[in-house]
Protein backbone atom coordinates (compact mmCIF):
# COMPACT_ATOMS: atom_id res chain seq x y z
CA UNK A 1 0.00 0.00 0.00
CA UNK A 2 3.01 2.33 0.05
CA UNK A 3 3.65 4.81 2.83
CA UNK A 4 0.92 6.92 4.39
CA UNK A 5 0.42 10.36 2.92
CA UNK A 6 0.41 12.33 6.15
CA UNK A 7 3.40 11.98 8.43
CA UNK A 8 2.59 10.24 11.68
CA UNK A 9 -0.93 9.32 10.60
CA UNK A 10 -2.40 6.67 12.81
CA UNK A 11 -4.84 4.34 11.10
CA UNK A 12 -7.18 1.80 12.67
CA UNK A 13 -5.58 -1.64 12.89
CA UNK A 14 -8.97 -3.35 12.77
CA UNK A 15 -12.57 -3.17 13.87
CA UNK A 16 -14.38 -4.61 16.87
CA UNK A 17 -17.99 -5.77 16.57
CA UNK A 18 -20.06 -4.27 19.38
CA UNK A 19 -21.82 -6.38 22.01
CA UNK A 20 -24.20 -5.01 24.60
CA UNK A 21 -24.12 -5.72 28.32
CA UNK A 22 -24.35 -3.94 31.63
CA UNK A 23 -23.00 -0.44 31.01
CA UNK A 24 -22.99 2.44 33.52
CA UNK A 25 -24.23 5.51 31.59
CA UNK A 26 -22.80 7.98 34.18
CA UNK A 27 -20.57 10.79 32.91
CA UNK A 28 -22.06 10.52 29.41
CA UNK A 29 -20.41 7.14 28.90
CA UNK A 30 -20.89 5.70 25.48
CA UNK A 31 -22.40 2.19 25.68
CA UNK A 32 -21.62 -0.39 22.98
CA UNK A 33 -24.28 -0.97 20.35
CA UNK A 34 -24.88 -4.54 19.21
CA UNK A 35 -23.23 -5.21 15.85
CA UNK A 36 -21.77 -1.72 15.38
CA UNK A 37 -18.18 -1.77 14.10
CA UNK A 38 -15.78 0.22 16.31
CA UNK A 39 -12.30 1.19 15.04
CA UNK A 40 -9.33 -0.21 16.99
CA UNK A 41 -6.08 1.77 17.32
CA UNK A 42 -2.72 0.45 18.46
CA UNK A 43 -1.18 3.90 17.89
CA UNK A 44 -1.82 7.49 18.97
CA UNK A 45 -0.90 10.77 17.23
CA UNK A 46 2.78 11.78 17.63
CA UNK A 47 3.66 13.49 20.91
CA UNK A 48 4.98 17.03 20.68
CA UNK A 49 5.78 19.52 23.43
CA UNK A 50 2.11 20.45 23.31
CA UNK A 51 0.06 17.51 22.10
CA UNK A 52 -3.57 18.14 21.19
CA UNK A 53 -6.07 15.77 22.78
CA UNK A 54 -9.72 15.40 23.62
CA UNK A 55 -10.27 15.34 27.36
CA UNK A 56 -13.10 13.10 28.53
CA UNK A 57 -14.43 12.53 32.05
CA UNK A 58 -14.22 9.28 33.96
CA UNK A 59 -14.69 8.09 37.50
CA UNK A 60 -11.78 5.92 38.64
CA UNK A 61 -13.64 5.20 41.89
CA UNK A 62 -14.98 1.77 42.82
CA UNK A 63 -18.42 1.32 41.26
CA UNK A 64 -17.78 4.28 38.93
CA UNK A 65 -18.02 4.19 35.15
CA UNK A 66 -14.34 3.29 34.73
CA UNK A 67 -14.84 -0.47 35.06
CA UNK A 68 -12.06 -2.32 36.93
CA UNK A 69 -9.27 -0.88 39.08
CA UNK A 70 -6.57 1.25 37.42
CA UNK A 71 -3.97 -0.66 35.44
CA UNK A 72 -0.87 1.11 36.80
CA UNK A 73 -1.42 0.40 40.50
CA UNK A 74 -4.40 -2.00 40.53
CA UNK A 75 -6.28 0.47 42.72
CA UNK A 76 -9.36 2.64 42.54
CA UNK A 77 -8.98 6.42 42.81
CA UNK A 78 -11.34 8.80 44.50
CA UNK A 79 -13.08 11.41 42.30
CA UNK A 80 -11.15 14.07 44.26
CA UNK A 81 -7.79 12.74 43.02
CA UNK A 82 -6.06 14.34 40.02
CA UNK A 83 -5.69 11.24 37.85
CA UNK A 84 -5.98 10.37 34.15
CA UNK A 85 -6.01 7.50 31.69
CA UNK A 86 -4.28 7.85 28.31
CA UNK A 87 -5.18 6.24 24.97
CA UNK A 88 -3.27 3.01 24.26
CA UNK A 89 -0.55 4.60 22.07
CA UNK A 90 0.24 7.34 24.61
CA UNK A 91 -0.06 4.93 27.54
CA UNK A 92 2.78 3.15 25.75
CA UNK A 93 2.67 -0.17 27.66
CA UNK A 94 2.64 1.67 30.97
CA UNK A 95 5.79 3.73 30.35
CA UNK A 96 3.98 6.80 31.78
CA UNK A 97 2.45 4.92 34.74
CA UNK A 98 2.37 7.00 37.93
CA UNK A 99 4.17 9.86 36.17
CA UNK A 100 2.57 13.28 35.93
CA UNK A 101 1.42 15.05 32.81
CA UNK A 102 0.52 18.72 32.42
CA UNK A 103 -2.89 19.44 30.92
CA UNK A 104 -3.72 22.90 29.55
CA UNK A 105 -7.22 24.15 28.81
CA UNK A 106 -9.44 27.10 29.55
CA UNK A 107 -6.41 29.33 30.26
CA UNK A 108 -5.14 27.05 33.05
CA UNK A 109 -2.55 24.29 33.37
CA UNK A 110 -2.79 21.48 35.93
CA UNK A 111 -0.80 18.34 36.69
CA UNK A 112 -2.41 14.91 36.91
CA UNK A 113 -1.04 11.42 37.51
CA UNK A 114 -1.32 8.73 34.83
CA UNK A 115 -2.94 5.69 36.47
CA UNK A 116 -4.67 3.87 33.64
CA UNK A 117 -4.98 3.09 29.96
CA UNK A 118 -7.96 4.24 27.93
CA UNK A 119 -7.98 1.09 25.81
CA UNK A 120 -8.15 1.94 22.09
CA UNK A 121 -8.05 -1.72 21.03
CA UNK A 122 -10.51 -3.62 23.18
CA UNK A 123 -13.91 -2.82 24.62
CA UNK A 124 -17.58 -3.87 24.68
CA UNK A 125 -16.95 -6.34 27.54
CA UNK A 126 -17.28 -6.44 31.33
CA UNK A 127 -13.72 -5.23 31.87
CA UNK A 128 -14.50 -2.07 29.88
CA UNK A 129 -18.02 -1.59 31.30
CA UNK A 130 -19.41 -2.45 27.81
CA UNK A 131 -18.04 0.82 26.45
CA UNK A 132 -16.47 0.90 22.98
CA UNK A 133 -12.71 1.17 22.47
CA UNK A 134 -11.35 4.61 23.29
CA UNK A 135 -10.43 7.00 20.45
CA UNK A 136 -6.65 7.26 20.04
CA UNK A 137 -6.27 10.88 21.19
CA UNK A 138 -7.89 10.87 24.62
CA UNK A 139 -6.87 12.10 28.05
CA UNK A 140 -9.59 10.56 30.23
CA UNK A 141 -9.65 12.67 33.38
CA UNK A 142 -11.16 12.39 36.86
CA UNK A 143 -13.78 14.94 38.00
CA UNK A 144 -11.04 16.66 40.08
CA UNK A 145 -9.06 17.52 36.93
CA UNK A 146 -12.12 19.12 35.32
CA UNK A 147 -12.76 21.10 38.50
CA UNK A 148 -9.12 22.25 38.69
CA UNK A 149 -9.35 23.50 35.09
CA UNK A 150 -12.52 25.33 36.06
CA UNK A 151 -14.62 23.57 33.41
CA UNK A 152 -18.20 23.03 34.53
CA UNK A 153 -21.74 22.29 33.43
CA UNK A 154 -22.44 21.53 29.79
CA UNK A 155 -18.76 22.08 28.86
CA UNK A 156 -17.87 18.85 30.70
CA UNK A 157 -17.71 15.80 28.42
CA UNK A 158 -15.42 16.29 25.44
CA UNK A 159 -13.03 19.24 25.67
CA UNK A 160 -10.05 20.12 23.46
CA UNK A 161 -6.86 20.30 25.54
CA UNK A 162 -3.11 20.07 25.09
CA UNK A 163 -0.85 17.93 27.27
CA UNK A 164 2.81 17.20 27.82
CA UNK A 165 4.94 15.10 30.15
CA UNK A 166 5.38 17.07 33.37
Amino acid sequence: MGHSSSLGACRPSGYLRGKTGHCNPDNDSDCCKEGKMYPQYRCSPPITGNTKATMTINSFAEGGDGGGPSECDNQYHDDGEMVVALSTGWYSNGSRCLNFISISANGKTVKAKVVDECDSIYGCDTDHDFQPPCPNNVVDASPAVWKALNIHGSDVGDYEVTWSDA
